[in-house]
């Protein structure tokens, strides 16, 4: 089985509330493994890398609504190394829009801001966090935000005393 990696960026609304913790935690929990993380404020140059297809897709007004978002504080990149995870983080994360997202996951549990509410007043989704949607767009956001030598190899601990079945 291929590891894949993906690429979780605890939003300035996630930083600002103090749940860079729990967030974490509820990665950790579910036996995600977490192997490289910074923080930094996103300037537009970078932005406009991190986004740079988001204009196409959803129009300016959203572009600029997400790019002023994104902008108003620090935030923290985290990548996550395992078999699935990217589908396995996004299913933790919950659906793009918070008051649509199943209780449990972390958007349905800390944030409530609504589609309705966000284009009303022309404003992002304050929705915690951005986690990849597919194996191409990790890859290409995590070499954006990491260097090699900023992640980890290192064994977790479910790796270290996992039994083979070799020696069953």
């Amino acid at each position: 089985m291929e590891l894949e990696r993906t690429l979780i960026v605890l939003k300035p609304d996630a930083v600002a509330r103090g749940l860079i913790g729990e967030v974490l935690t509820r990665f950790e929990r579910a036996g995600i493994k977490l192997i490289g993380a910074k923080m930094r404020e996103m300037d537009s140059d970078f932005t406009r890398q991190h986004y740079f297809d988001l204009e196409e897709r959803h129009g300016a007004a959203v572009y600029a609504a997400t790019a002023a978002f994104m902008q108003q504080g620090p935030v923290l990149a985290v990548v996550a190394e395992g078999v699935d995870v990217i589908a396995n983080v996004r299913r933790l994360v919950g659906t793009t829009y918070p008051n649509q997202a199943a209780p449990g996951t972390i958007r349905g549990d800390f944030a409530h801001q609504s589609k309705d509410y966000s284009v009303a007043h022309n404003l992002a989704v304050a929705n915690l966090l951005h986690a990849s949607g597919s194996v191409d767009e990790a890859k290409y956001e995590v070499e954006l935000w990491f260097n090699p030598a900023d992640l980890f190899d290192y064994p977790a601990a479910a790796d270290r005393y996992a039994v083979s079945t070799s020696d069953r």
